[in-house]
């Protein structure tokens, strides 16, 4: 193999940059050229590529985002380009397939998620030669024990819940803090824990407002004037439904989750009686430098990605299962999202605990 194609699809996330330096530096031992695609699966349509060598990557290890760029819309099985809403969706595979040839790459690594993987697994389906490898904070992909920037998005919660903390005590009020995660608790329940939450809401988990309130009101009786909330965007409460901010058409999922933390608030300021505040936390957990452990899963990642395309093992995902990185078939990978087990052993902790989890 000469030369290959490495795209970072879906939402950013950190860690990103240590993938693509891992790739050109191990690329490089085997005198494999790498093409970056710029912006996700729109960059293989419009073929947008630049050459990555080591110039290109030096430096970029602690750097949070990708310098390839990327998108979250723009699937080139059903493209829509710049035309709106309004926009007939059309088949643009072969111009990526096309573009890939033009540029002399002989394989993809698809960095993404959910999304983006069910897009590559199209391809590989196409006859195209792809590895995937998983990425996103919400630790919801199959077959992978973790994913890079999940570490990174709960350290970034938690050191919010440890501010939230001395605010709250000072004010005797009850604080609210509304993270990402989308249908999966991972990033709620693990910072909730790190961070020393007295409730934790995840979807998984569906909630009787009823018992957090009674939760609130015995640690106030018990003389612990103020509690610690958090709740994942894709919690619900028991007979109901997620509460979505609005429909983002050209997306793999068009629902853009948001508001569950103001719901919440509202809901338990009429049982408690308690002054609330509410703290969406939001796109800082994409941004900022990865910690220690993203750095390292990422370089074991991307050197293991390159392994992969060496040997043939083409239609894989590399992933996390124990101490070791093995190979997964994409479509394992993407069957169905990964959502927190009520056996987990943290969630299994955070019971032990006393923390209220609304069931």
């Amino acid at each position: 193999m000469r030369k290959i194609a490495v795209l970072t699809g879906g939402g950013d996330c950190p860690g990103l940059n240590a993938v693509l330096r891992a790739v050109v530096k191990a690329a490089d031992r085997y005198g494999i050229e790498v093409v970056g695609v710029k912006d996700g699966f729109r960059g293989a349509i419009e073929g947008d590529f630049v050459p990555l060598g080591f110039g290109d990557v030096s430096g970029i290890l602690p750097r949070g985002g990708t310098i390839l760029g990327t998108t979250n819309r723009d699937n080139p099985f059903a493209y829509a380009g710049g035309g709106g809403d309004k926009a007939e969706p059309v088949d643009r595979s072969r111009d990526v397939l096309r573009n890939l040839e033009v540029a002399g790459a002989e394989a993809l690594i698809a960095i993404g998620g959910d999304g983006s993987l069910k897009i590559a697994l199209e391809f590989a389906e196409l006859g195209l030669q792809v590895i995937g490898i998983p990425k996103t904070i919400d630790n919801d992909l199959m077959a992978t024990d973790q994913t890079f920037g999940f570490q990174t998005a709960v350290t970034t919660a938690q050191e919010a819940l440890d501010k939230l903390h001395s605010t709250a005590e000072s004010h005797h009020r009850v604080m609210i803090l509304e993270v990402m995660g989308r249908y999966a608790g991972w990033i709620a329940l693990y910072a909730g824990v790190a961070g020393g939450a007295d409730v934790i809401l995840i979807p998984e988990i569906p909630y009787d407002l009823e018992r957090v309130a009674e939760a609130v009101k015995r640690r106030a009786r018990q003389g612990k004037k103020f509690s610690i909330v958090v709740v994942a965007e894709g919690a619900k409460p028991l007979g109901g439904e997620m509460v979505v901010e609005s429909r983002v058409s050209g997306r793999p999922d068009p629902l853009k989750l948001g508001g569950i933390g103001a719901k919440v608030a509202r809901d338990l300021a009429t049982l408690t009686g308690m002054e609330n505040r509410v703290t969406v936390l939001g796109h800082l957990q994409r941004g900022g430098s990865p910690v220690a452990y993203d750095r390292l899963l990422a370089t074991r990642y991307g050197t293991a990605a390159v392994e992969a395309l060496r040997e043939g093992a083409f239609g894989t995902m590399v992933a996390l299962q124990g101490r070791d990185i093995v190979r997964v078939a994409l479509s394992d990978a993407v069957d169905k999202l990964k959502q927190v087990p009520l056996t987990d052993p943290v969630l299994l902790a955070a019971r032990s605990l006393g923390i209220e989890m609304g069931d």
